[in-house]
């Protein structure tokens, strides 16, 4: 139906309302952009001091919430020239931000840097080495040299340890420039310092350096080194403890006094309250550990055990860091919790992610003298209405059962009640269980027959289906009506996942090798017939073609005896490769312990690796910016206005428009004063209509 005159009249009057204020919002922020520029312009040349100190701290509001006022560098470097520290700390804030995006800006104000280097205040020579290091351009060494060796000798442990972390970042720039010219030397010589601030600061930073060329040797710590780093380890904050304790896991020896030495003086930090210090502390005691009697490592694990279990205690997201490193711990001494097992059961009101965690937890510490409380524990859980909670509590009652047969029966009943409820996702999940269980216990077979069939009609996923398949094809004479079942699944084939597939074919070859009688024979030829001729998959069509030449008449003995042969034990064990659990219990406080991967299976090239990572995030995001700023430019998304059907009897065709060619012409003549407008069968010729909103904004 074709909208009256007036009708679109009354709709593009409305967008037009609705429009108009888009069209100049941005002329309208540029506006108001320059004139808030120009009032923090005006304050910042003030000729008072509390109006220049405003200015500044509404510039970094601003530059805090992401708006560009690099246009104002010049006004602001002027205010670097006072005698107010506060004012000099602000200005330095504002400098330090733009040094990493817009360093040569920077490099203009190098000389106030150097002034500034050598005055009496030991904060304003802090800043303006931390300054001068953050820019990020290699010309820029030339200056920051002297300033950085003299402040590295500085008589105040504020502007030592400030150039500490200076050198790491000079080093970044020029590595040959850095070692060549006594920085590192130095820098090795603050690990003596007697302040403890600057003692982990020079750790930090050696540790760095180090990580960015390892065959250089920049660090590598001695026993006579550890005494120092002892005392200072007693003294500093939370920072400069977890910088020091991953110093100390980096030490190496086979002298055994020594590394029981080290672990003595390391357990009070068992105490502190920060999780990340208690870390990093269990790091090192898990690095030197193997060099210990077996008594010693006991006393080691009890002093360990019950900080450990404190940070559950803690909030969820340092929960689920605390166990995921218990998780290593465990597969290194599962006895370490002997009596905790109830820390680690769930909580009413902990999130998914934790409950999963202690799920795995609780399946590693079931054994058999706290099984029934386990056992109790995780019948409860079935009970929850989150899926995937319920899903991960059936895998783990089945997993627990392969770690403690005595208990297979009781999981088999649990398994049955959920049979009884007749809950689709939970049926699935635990079909896909009673595979594993039936592959260690092939007699519980007896208690899940009455129940295949009701059962089958509740599996919707592949995985589930695939596992029944296996179950009728593996245990067919038990079955009575394996056959019958199986052909209902057969029957719908094609429109089964591969994994199903695949189980289908390995079930009907089992069937008719054990029943071998005229209706299996005609099963397996439907499945030979669609794996071969119709599946379009080369792995089902190639184990197809294999059980084909294998089922010959004169091999079928020898078929029956490899494929319905004796199937190997099935095992719990989830424990990661010795030398891949090494390697994550020396990376613990870091995110490789979390994952449970290596760091340069994510990072790659050490630790500068994320750079690279995050500047190439940048650059892609920067590219879809780009693009989809060029379709906007390019009106790829403009709508039309005109192609409409108020009537709501479909859109008509172009032979049923054509005999009204002139209704958006006489809108465009009311709207836009056009003086000859062309025809409509003249644009439909050259093949483009510019769209209604094209013409009424003029674009």
């Amino acid at each position: 139906m074709i909208p009256s005159t007036w009708q679109v009249l009354l709709f593009l009057f409305k967008r037009w309302i609705v429009m108009v204020p888009k069209i100049f919002q941005s002329s309208r922020q540029k506006a108001f952009k320059k004139s808030e520029t120009s009032e923090l312009q005006k304050g910042l040349v003030s000729q008072y001091a509390n109006e220049r100190i405003d200015a500044v701290k509404r510039t970094i509001a601003a530059m805090t919430v992401g708006k560009d006022v690099s246009s104002l560098f010049p006004d602001v470097l002027k205010n670097l020239a006072t005698r107010d520290v506060t004012l000099k700390k602000l200005v330095y804030l504002y400098l330090i931000n733009y040094a990493k995006t817009h360093p040569d800006l920077c490099i203009l104000a190098v000389n106030t840097f150097v002034k500034d280097s050598e005055e009496y205040n030991p904060t304003v020579r802090a800043l303006a080495i931390r300054t001068m290091g953050c820019i990020r351009v290699t010309k820029i060494i030339d200056y920051l040299a002297y300033p950085l060796r003299k402040a590295l000798k500085d008589d105040h442990p504020y502007v030592r340890k400030t150039a500490a972390v200076c050198v790491v970042k000079m080093f970044e720039l020029d590595p040959q420039y850095c070692s060549s010219n006594g920085f590192i030397s130095q820098l090795q010589a603050l690990v003596t310092d007697p302040n403890p601030v600057v003692v982990a600061n020079a750790v930090r930073s050696l540790a760095e350096i180090h990580d960015f060329e390892p065959e250089k040797g920049y660090f590598n710590l001695v026993y006579t080194m550890t005494d120092r780093l002892m005392v200072a380890l007693s003294e500093c904050n939370e920072w400069g403890r977890i910088a020091i304790l991953s110093a100390l896991s980096r030490f190496r020896t086979s002298d055994v006094k020594e590394a029981e030495f080290i672990c003595e003086r390391v357990i009070p930090q068992f105490q502190h309250a920060n999780s990340g210090v208690v870390l990093a502390a269990v790091k090192v005691i898990m690095t030197h550990i193997s060099l210990f009697s077996e008594d010693f490592k006991n006393f080691l694990y009890k002093k360990m055990a019950p900080p450990l279990l404190t940070l559950l205690s803690a909030d969820p997201e340092i929960q689920y860091v605390a166990l995921r490193n218990i998780n290593l711990i465990l597969q290194k001494q599962p006895n370490i919790f002997e009596k905790g097992t109830r820390v680690f059961f769930c909580k009413y009101n902990d999130p998914l992610y934790i409950k999963l965690e202690k799920l795995k937890i609780i399946t590693m510490l079931a054994c058999e003298e706290n099984i029934n409380e386990t056992l109790s524990e995780l019948r409860t859980y079935v009970s929850e209405v989150d899926l995937e909670f319920v899903k991960q509590t059936i895998k783990s009652l089945g997993d627990v059962a392969l770690k403690v047969p005595s208990i297979i029966n009781d999981c088999i009943a649990v398994f049955l009640e959920i049979f009884e409820v007749n809950i689709s996702y939970m049926v699935q999940e635990v079909t896909v269980v009673m595979e594993t269980l039936l592959r260690q216990y092939p007699k519980k077979i007896r208690l899940l027959l009455p129940y295949l069939e009701k059962v089958l009609e509740e599996l919707g996923d592949p995985r589930a289906r695939a596992s029944m398949a296996w179950i009728l094809g593996e245990f067919c004479d038990s079955v009575r009506d394996s056959t019958k079942l199986l052909s209902e699944m057969v029957s719908t084939i094609g429109q089964e996942d591969l994994q199903v597939q695949l189980a289908l074919l390995t079930a009907t070859v089992k069937l008719n090798l054990t029943l071998r009688n005229g209706e299996p024979e005609a099963l397996l030829r439907k499945v030979f017939s669609y794996s071969t001729n119709v599946s379009s998959n080369q792995d089902l069509r190639d184990r197809a073609f294999m059980y084909q030449r294998l089922m010959t008449s004169e091999n079928i003995d020898k078929a029956a005896s490899i494929v319905c042969s004796q199937k190997p034990t099935v095992e719990h064990n989830t424990n990661l490769p010795k030398l891949l659990l090494d390697g994550l219990l020396s990376e613990m406080t870091t995110l490789a312990s979390v994952y449970h991967r290596l760091p340069e299976s994510f990072i790659g090239q050490g630790k500068f690796g994320a750079d690279a990572i995050q500047q190439r995030a940048v650059e892609e995001l920067n590219v879809e910016e780009e693009n989809a700023q060029t379709s906007i430019e390019k009106g790829a998304n403009v709508e039309n206005l005109l192609d409409l059907d108020f009537g709501g009897q479909g859109t008509p065709t172009s032979s049923e428009a054509a005999p009204s060619p002139s209704l958006s012409n006489n809108v465009l003549d009311l709207f836009m004063s056009v003086d000859s407008p062309a025809p409509s069968n003249q644009l439909s010729a050259a093949g483009h209509t510019r769209s209604a909103t094209e013409d009424l904004l003029g674009l």
